[in-house]
């Protein structure tokens, strides 16, 4: 069985998922669900392939079902994803200072809110999208950094830049 890393390597199965996280912390559906057929038209892709890959988030947990009838409303569910963010936190962490890595911690709860343990849906929602959108802009704003301070060294004269 592919582990969890394995199923979001995929761009197909991560575009489904990019679907129902907005779905989860948009205002438009009070459960998060999504059909079948809203996926396959907001992806433009075939019902069959949506439904292969669908098969694999939920065989990893990552999606629930409800039928209603012949309809299947697939929701989120981020919980198996917390494997791939333990693996990813140190990297993502190591130029931190020890304040930051304590607000990092404290992601864990909002991920928590996020996937709704014990929190109102409408509040883990918001903290969930709030905190990808300050997340977006903090790495966006450290790439531009990062770039312009490269630009920066690389237009120094040279007497400055000479190790002794």
């Amino acid at each position: 069985m592919a582990d969890i890393f394995d199923v979001i390597a995929d761009s197909t199965r991560r575009d489904i998922l990019a679907v129902l996280l907005e779905r989860y912390v948009g205002e438009d559906s009070e459960a998060g669900e999504i059909s079948v057929g809203d996926i396959v038209e907001l992806l433009g892709l075939t019902q069959p392939t949506v439904s292969k890959h669908l098969k694999v988030l939920r065989d990893h947990g990552l999606v629930t079902v409800r039928e209603d009838g012949q309809h299947r409303y697939y929701s989120l569910d981020a919980s198996p994803l917390e494997d791939v963010e333990d693996w990813l936190v140190p990297f993502l962490s190591a130029d931190f200072d020890a304040d930051e890595l304590d607000a990092a911690v404290d992601e864990s709860a909002v991920f928590a809110a996020w996937s709704g343990a014990d929190v109102g849906d409408t509040i883990g929602r918001r903290i969930a999208e709030g905190s990808h959108q300050a997340r977006s802009v903090i790495q966006d704003a450290s790439g531009k950094i990062q770039d312009a301070s490269e630009n920066v060294v690389r237009h120094l004269p040279k007497r400055f830049t000479r190790r002794r």
